[in-house]
């Protein structure tokens, strides 16, 4: 590179290199967010910064940043830290990278819960925590239990607890395997579990086959509903009556949850899509 390269010139050199495997746009994100996570620079400080020389420090993360970008290695891993409902949140390849469709469940939640104080949560399968932190910060004085069968990613969702400075109380436990509560005790039981069917690996992206964790994205062709019957056999015992169960779902499959749910009992059962109108959300009630 150039000794003396502006930050304009370098911005224009990174994205033409990013724009080889990834559409202009997201080359065009992909250079905010990491000079964002270098330098701290947002895009108002890019743009009064464009004829600003270089550092040689930073053209040499950038140039390092773009080398594992070209592997489609996720920006989020690369840095560690990723934005979530406003928060900033630390993840690794020990946890997926929580996604905007994840936040609107997030919405659903808050919105539904409408400022009602000390309401207590189960979020099972936290991974990142990414769930419990946001409504957390955003629910009324909430009582919050946290989930999940990897030790490594309790320490993430255990750390990003800490750093926003909120109370979760956190255990290692299998979804899959849960004994029946010994009594009702929550108010709310949300879940995005692994939905990600073996069959479908061939049309991901690399960025998410080749380094997000298989664990928390898979389940077996032949067996696509099991962590949703699983869940909602064990909520029917967690939860207070109308209490409610929420989940993330698969939209390929959101009739046949619906229909699994209808056959263990639950009421006021609700499908609801996204932002790109997938049916990407379920929420009923218990009796």
């Amino acid at each position: 590179m150039n000794t003396d390269l502006t930050l304009s010139e370098l911005q224009h050199a990174t994205v033409q290199t990013l724009s080889a495997i990834y559409p202009q746009s997201e080359a065009q994100w992909l250079w905010r967010e990491m000079m964002l996570r270098i330098k701290g620079w947002d895009r108002v400080q890019l743009a009064i910064r464009a004829n600003d020389t270089v550092s040689d420090f930073v053209k040499q993360k950038v140039a390092d940043t773009t080398a594992r970008l070209l592997t489609h290695e996720p920006i989020q891993y690369i840095f560690g830290m990723t934005e979530f409902y406003g928060l900033q949140l630390h993840v690794s390849p020990d946890v997926l990278i929580p996604r905007p469709e994840t936040a609107e469940l997030v919405d659903i939640i808050v919105r539904q819960a409408n400022n009602q104080p000390d309401l207590r949560v189960l979020d099972l399968c936290t991974g990142s925590g990414c769930i419990a932190v946001a409504l957390a910060r955003n629910l009324l004085f909430p009582h919050i239990d946290a989930v999940d069968l990897s030790a490594k990613a309790l320490e993430i969702a255990e750390a990003n607890a800490r750093e926003l400075r909120v109370k979760i109380n956190f255990s290692r436990r299998d979804a899959l395997h849960l004994p029946p509560a010994p009594s009702p005790c929550y108010d709310i039981i949300v879940s995005n579990p692994p939905y990600i069917t073996e069959h479908e690996k061939s049309s991901m992206d690399p960025n998410v086959l080749d380094y997000e964790p298989h664990m928390a994205l898979f389940v077996p062709d032949n067996n696509p509903l099991l962590f949703y019957r699983a869940i909602a056999s064990y909520a029917l015992s967690a939860l207070v009556p109308s209490g409610r169960l929420y989940f993330e779902i698969n939209p390929d499959y959101a009739s046949q949850i619906s229909d699994e749910l209808k056959q263990q009992g639950w009421e006021d059962i609700n499908v609801i899509p996204d932002m790109q109108r997938l049916n990407r959300f379920i929420y009923c009630t218990r009796p």
